[in-house]
């Protein structure tokens, strides 16, 4: 009897057998490349709606209800609505182009990142001579206390310097959740204002266009920013984390107490002119010089560039509740001449409360009455 092997079917079968094993990859080739996955691929893909021909029968996917249809905002990708106050986060005004719904635009993708790359992100400078600061500084808080009443310490009402959290491990993570909200918003960092060709030059910030409603940054406050400053640029930051909330989006959280008056941060950001923004989407901008000339006037706009002061959200200056949230402030200042924004806190700050600021200061246009 023949074997197995000799016959027809046996030597096809082991033909098969030979074709379908992998082949081996020659070892100086490239390597395999790697494929998207199809959600991947879809999430870039380009896409286009058809719009409808009525829209009366719309209504809101959060609620439910099609009234206030002119607070209806129209997603560009699945064409569903929904209603400016029910989206998270708030819309607080309707946006100037293409909108997108959380679902179409995806969640932001936080991702973490080394120390390496959060001291380069910041561009932390390591001193040599820490213990000359650390006299320097004890020296100074020796320096701010004074005999007298409690009234008259009161009635001056300086500026106090933030204080880092003493684990420098605890200090990484804050500036890491710092750099991790502002590479999700594709922001630069910024600790200070920056001026742009084709927006406002250096020269047009000038206090003395000031139409009333800015304070002096006495010279004892001025030690006290510069002394904030420079332990900035060592990386000992202030004591918050940049947490993210699915109603408030990314918004800031002490880490630490802070005492009443303490100096949280500058509002940075790109310098321009009000007039050329009326029309600006931008959520994030701050009044910086109010002048008698509107055409003077300047605002801050942190879009691109900015710092920690970016993240701190509004309250809702319509209700008794929303008023209590507030424990911090934005005062402008004229410092050597030029106008600067800070923000400070109005009152004793607890370690994991969320820091809130009015956003309309002294004016009552911007509409908060949807803030959570």
């Amino acid at each position: 009897m023949a074997p197995a092997t000799s016959s027809p079917a046996a030597q096809r079968h082991i033909g098969f057998s030979r074709r379908t094993q992998a082949p081996r990859r020659p070892a100086d080739s490239p390597p395999a490349k790697k494929y998207r996955s199809l959600k991947e691929i879809m999430a870039r893909a380009s896409y286009a709606v058809v719009e409808r021909e009525d829209y009366s029968d719309l209504t809101c996917e959060q609620c439910g209800s099609g009234e206030r249809p002119e607070e209806l905002l129209l997603c560009d990708k699945c064409d569903k609505g929904f209603h400016m106050k029910c989206v998270r986060p708030i819309a607080v005004r309707v946006p100037i182009g293409s909108w997108l719904c959380p679902k179409c635009s995806g969640e932001k993708r936080v991702r973490s990142l080394s120390q390496k790359k959060i001291i380069d992100f910041f561009g932390i400078q390591k001193c040599a001579i820490r213990a000359k600061d650390k006299r320097s500084s004890s020296q100074g808080n020796k320096r701010r206390r004074r005999s007298g009443s409690l009234v008259l310490q009161k009635k001056k009402r300086k500026l106090l310097p933030f204080i880092p959290s003493e684990d420098p491990a605890q200090r990484l993570k804050q500036m890491g959740s710092l750099a991790s909200a502002l590479t999700a918003l594709h922001m630069e960092f910024s600790d200070q204002l920056t001026y742009w060709p084709g927006m406002a030059p250096r020269s047009a910030n000038q206090a003395k266009l000031e139409n009333g409603g800015m304070q002096v940054l006495s010279k004892e406050d001025i030690e006290t920013l510069e002394h904030c400053i420079a332990m900035s640029t060592r990386g000992e930051c202030p004591p918050f984390l940049i947490v993210f909330d699915s109603c408030e989006g990314f918004t800031v959280e002490a880490d630490g107490p802070i005492k009443d008056m303490t100096f949280i941060a500058e509002y940075t950001g790109d310098v321009d002119y009000i007039k050329n923004r009326e029309y600006d989407d931008c959520d994030s901008m701050m009044t910086l010089l109010l002048a008698a000339n509107p055409s003077d006037s300047l605002v801050i706009c942190a879009d691109k560039r900015g710092n920690i002061a970016r993240f701190i959200n509004g309250i809702n200056n319509h209700t008794l509740e929303g008023r209590k949230k507030q424990n911090c402030k934005c005062v402008r200042y004229n410092v050597n001449g030029e106008c600067r924004v800070f923000l400070v806190a109005t009152r004793d700050i607890s370690k994991g409360e969320r820091l809130y600021y009015d956003y309309n200061g002294y004016e009552h246009e911007y509409p908060t009455h949807h803030f959570v």
